[in-house]
């Protein structure tokens, strides 16, 4: 069975409705159950989401993608530097 990719919004709804469930008394386990996702899942969403909002979220997967744009920078230039080092100490 293919794994679901949840947005950010559905993962902080989804959270919110197990805030809910546990709140009425069920347990983790049962809440899972009913949210329709795997415990470890439950644990993982609100261990990176836990007490975000939609905006905030937002601003994370922003921050998330811009930091591994610049980690592909640096690693082009740290490539093109040692590909220069290598040219001038052969000559």
């Amino acid at each position: 069975m293919p794994r679901k990719r949840y947005s950010s919004d559905e993962i902080i709804h989804k959270l919110r409705e197990a805030e809910v469930l546990l709140s009425q008394g069920q347990t983790v386990q049962e809440a899972v159950r009913q949210l329709g996702i795997a415990e470890q899942t439950y644990y993982r969403w609100r261990k990176e989401y836990g007490g975000l909002d939609k905006s905030q979220a937002a601003r994370l997967k922003e921050l998330e993608r811009e930091n591994l744009r610049l980690k592909q920078l640096v690693a082009e230039l740290a490539l093109d530097k040692s590909i220069l080092e290598e040219a001038l100490s052969k000559k």
